[in-house]
């Protein structure tokens, strides 16, 4: 499993981490990734981020907290 993170600072412009072939792909604008407390888990609940790719694998991958980390080093290099 490959996964593929897009934060989204402004409209075609995106700050991307990952394969461009992955099989899961995570999508957050900057706002909510550089909110106070961010959590990719509850913010994809609240609709927030969104992902596409298998179900299964989009859960797995939120429950490891590697998508927050991940957010939260890409908006870091802003």
């Amino acid at each position: 499993m490959s996964v593929q993170y897009r934060l989204v600072v402004a409209k075609k412009d995106e700050r991307v981490e990952g394969p461009d072939d992955a099989s899961i792909v995570f999508s957050a604008p900057v706002a909510t990734v550089t909110a106070d407390g961010f959590d990719a888990t509850v913010e994809f609940m609240r609709g927030n981020v969104k992902a596409s790719g298998h179900s299964g694998e989009v859960l797995a991958a939120l429950h490891t907290g590697e998508a927050t980390a991940a957010f939260t080093r890409l908006a870091s290099e802003l």
